[in-house]
């Protein structure tokens, strides 16, 4: 049994809020039962130095936690002197895997900013990000088509994502936090609408373990992620109908 009750294969209950943030061009709250993380798109006329003159578009992601997203106060990393190794990893994740769904030249000399913003995290905090700055992208690319800066929509197919682990034996679905610190292995995949591979981490606690519990957790993580994305659309749909 899992703590929290859940069979192996069930995930904690997702809402897709859209349109969350009144100013931003995109924006929704990912709710993965506890884990609640605010994505907010920015449309910036404007790309990296390294990429002027090129033609084509940029798509990156910031990624924070407030302070009391946790059972104890954190300090803000900007006291502490930066953010951390952990930080930069995700919101590099972030960005690439909203990417890998876009057609960068089709944007133009365009970025668009995804900032992450944990307000409360019980496990699942990127693959919650990603999921929702999904939504928020498409909105501020559809916010792009209908004032006429582009001429159709840059992307190419979805992307969500979501954990699975091994927890006493077991693989399981979309662990939350007590079962994340006690797992034997902890993996996030990234998946397109398609069910094509974007990325996939893994990493073992204890002991190695076969390719065939990998695949097994990769079925999971398919069934799980074709769910996500009917999300998706729905809250894309609630999004274009107001």
């Amino acid at each position: 049994m899992r703590p929290s009750g859940r069979a192996a294969d069930e995930c904690r209950a997702v809402v897709l809020e859209p349109g969350y943030s009144k100013y931003a061009e995109g924006s929704c709250l990912a709710r993965f039962g506890d884990t609640h993380v605010l994505c907010a798109a920015t449309v910036e006329q404007r790309v990296p130095r390294w990429l002027r003159d090129s033609g084509r578009g940029w798509i990156t992601a910031e990624y924070g936690m407030l302070p009391r997203a946790t059972g104890e106060r954190m300090e803000r990393e900007a006291r502490r002197g930066g953010q951390s190794g952990r930080t930069q990893e995700i919101q590099r994740l972030i960005g690439r895997s909203l990417r890998a769904v876009v057609d960068l030249e089709a944007m133009g000399e365009i970025q668009v900013r995804i900032d992450c913003d944990v307000l409360q995290a019980d496990g699942g905090t990127r693959t919650a990000a990603i999921t929702g700055a999904y939504v928020a992208l498409h909105m501020a690319c559809e916010r792009l088509v209908s004032l006429g800066i582009l001429k159709s929509l840059p992307i190419r197919d979805q992307v969500a994502a979501i954990s699975c682990g091994i927890y006493k034996g077991t693989s399981i679905l979309d662990l939350d936090y007590a079962e994340d610190s006690a797992a034997e292995a902890d993996c996030n995949f990234v998946l397109t609408g398609g069910g094509d591979i974007v990325e996939i981490q893994f990493t073992t606690e204890d002991r190695p373990f076969p390719e065939s519990r990998l695949l097994e957790m990769l079925v999971l993580s398919r069934q799980a992620i074709a769910r996500l994305v009917v999300l998706q659309r729905e809250a894309l749909d609630v999004a274009l109908s107001r």
